[in-house]
């Protein structure tokens, strides 16, 4: 039976449960022990990741599903727990999960508050009342088979998995996109290379934007990595591994509905002891995601200093104006969105560390430190998916090159004297290098007035292709 369109606010009420009598509030949806955990938990100031609540009201579904087909379940009550477990993944209830972050290290009230929610949902959809457990139970019923030992863990994977193809995919495509537009445009600007911050042998500008965009297409495939650390999953190993209270077939069919519905390549972990006891996966996804972070770090940095100046810097880009820059100094323009995606690196640095200590904290036959990791995963995944979008929206897209600078850079550049090597050596060429920049000249130009090499070698010696390729 679908639930009803338009849902009545429950009413204020008094519930009990193994410890006693509680009082809920008007509008509760959840009830004894969400409330207990409500007075219990208040240091972080912010809620469980709602992904993975989303996440795990998906897997309750195909839970409520699959024991129905095995005949666990009255198919009527496992409708209904579907049907309310689609409403709550759309987030129209959202507000009915308040817990706070960091409660019990294994997720238990938050999956509890998930039960409690389902259960009164689909106990008004049946012709029940708000808190009666009747006709539909938070244990018996919605949580059939199930632990938050399993159910927990699952839903952060697929939380986990879910975010990185649909949110941090499609926005590092976008930027690889944006970096290759202006490398190809580029290809016949060529500008001055630079090691250790010195000057080296000219390139093409194309080429050095490339050489981001393919660190780009590089990350896009550790996030591919970083999926497939995520899609074997916890489920079916109950309390301690042993699937003990469930049906023999419920964690396959309910994976085959999840993969089903959400395309990912789900399965079964190996050995569902190691998958309730440690979270090595969420911290292999987590350092595929640093190395991510790095990449677009260090290509924020380098367009932060091409674009440098405008008048005593590097001045080879031009950045977009976005705002201005100094509350004191007038008309100064900064590179904001480059320092906007550092620190969104920065910050999912730290969350590796964060995810790291986690996943050591697994004892025995659990790892008590799930909600903190599932945060730290999905913060990542969420800053690097909207910073690499802002950047390539707001800064790469609308960047500028000054060729006219590009070009000046490259005639001043010491490093031409190599390719003289072959016409007059490396100890002739290292001090035409030195003499060139003392009277300020380019080499070209020190050699021309030496009279080193006639026009036509130079010509030859330092052709754009001979350079930096055809």
């Amino acid at each position: 039976m679908p639930l009803l369109p338009s849902l009545p606010s429950p009413p204020a009420r008094q519930e009990h449960d193994s410890m006693g009598p509680v009082d809920l509030p008007a509008g509760a949806w959840w009830g004894a022990q969400t409330a207990r955990a409500l007075r219990a938990y208040d240091i972080a100031g912010r809620p469980f990741p709602w992904p993975v609540l989303a996440a795990m009201a998906r897997v309750k579904g195909a839970c409520a599903r699959a024991n129905a087909d095995l005949g666990q379940l009255d198919p009527a009550l496992a409708a209904a727990i579907a049907e309310a477990a689609a409403r709550v993944g759309t987030g129209a209830l959202r507000d009915q999960f308040p817990l706070d972050l960091l409660q019990t290290g294994s997720g238990t009230a938050s999956h509890m508050n998930m039960n409690e929610v389902l259960a009164n949902l689909a106990s008004v959809a049946l012709g029940g009342q708000v808190g009666s457990r009747h006709p539909v139970h938070p244990n018996d019923h919605v949580n059939r088979g199930q632990s938050s030992n399993d159910i927990v863990p699952t839903a952060i994977h697929l939380a986990g998995a879910l975010a990185l193809r649909e949110e941090l995919l499609p926005a590092l495509a976008g930027l690889q996109a944006a970096l290759e537009d202006k490398a190809a445009a580029w290809q016949d600007t060529l500008t001055s290379g630079r090691t250790h911050l010195m000057d080296a042998m000219p390139l093409r500008l194309g080429q050095q934007v490339g050489g981001w965009a393919a660190q780009v297409g590089q990350a896009r495939r550790r996030v591919g990595r970083a999926i497939d650390a995520l899609v074997e999953v916890a489920l079916g190993g109950t309390a301690v591994g042993t699937g003990a209270g469930r049906h023999p077939e419920l964690a396959d069919r309910a994976l085959a509905l999840l993969v089903q519905q959400t395309g990912l390549p789900l399965r079964r972990a190996a050995d569902p002891f190691e998958a309730l006891s440690a979270r090595d996966g969420v911290v292999e996804a987590m350092g595929q995601l640093q190395v991510v972070a790095t990449s677009l770090f260090k290509i924020a940095q380098d367009l932060r200093l091409l674009a440098s100046g405008p008048r005593t810097g590097l001045g080879e880009l031009v950045l977009p104006a976005l705002a201005p820059g100094s509350s004191m100094m007038p008309g100064k323009v900064n590179p904001v969105m480059c320092e906007a995606l550092i620190q969104a690196c920065i910050r999912v640095q730290g969350h590796g560390t964060v995810v790291q200590l986690a996943g050591m904290g697994g004892q025995l036959q659990l790892n008590a430190n799930l909600p903190v990791l599932a945060d730290a995963l999905l913060d990542s995944v969420g800053l690097l998916a909207r910073g690499a979008r802002a950047f390539a929206d707001r800064a790469v897209a609308g960047m500028q090159a000054d060729t006219t600078r590009c070009e000046a850079t490259v005639a001043r550049n010491l490093s031409l004297a190599t390719a003289l090597v072959p016409a007059l050596g490396y100890d002739a060429a290292a001090a035409l290098a030195k003499r060139a920049h003392a009277s300020g000249r380019g080499v070209r130009e020190q050699a021309r007035e030496e009279g080193l090499l006639d026009e036509e070698t130079l010509d030859r010696l330092l052709a754009a292709e001979l350079l930096v390729g055809g």
